[in-house]
């Protein structure tokens, strides 16, 4: 299978933008004290993970075909540090 750096690169601007979408939430759904807004945020954060999500398995699956170090196991890695990140401060919505 041979891997496309474009659509790997893409994949890997697509994980750094929801990364940081997902630090803005979490500090948004900190200081905000509106409900309605809280619940747009939490649907938000759950979209985004589940994309994430999506993002890794693909990464996974390119990671499997290449040893060496390139674009894939970049993204790979990147992908699982922010869900370990996500699942860490999950627990910021249920303060």
């Amino acid at each position: 299978m041979n891997e496309s750096q474009s659509l790997t690169n893409n994949l890997l601007k697509e994980v750094d933008f929801l990364s940081n979408r997902l630090r803005n939430i979490k500090q948004s759904y900190k200081t905000t004290e509106n409900k309605a807004l809280r619940g747009r945020l939490f649907a938000e954060n759950k979209n985004i993970f589940k994309r994430i999500n999506e993002i890794h398995r693909i990464a996974e699956l390119l990671n499997k075909n290449n040893e060496k170090i390139n674009f894939s196991n970049l993204l790979f890695e990147i992908t699982k540090r922010t869900l370990n990140e996500n699942k860490f401060e999950s627990n910021l919505f249920f303060l």
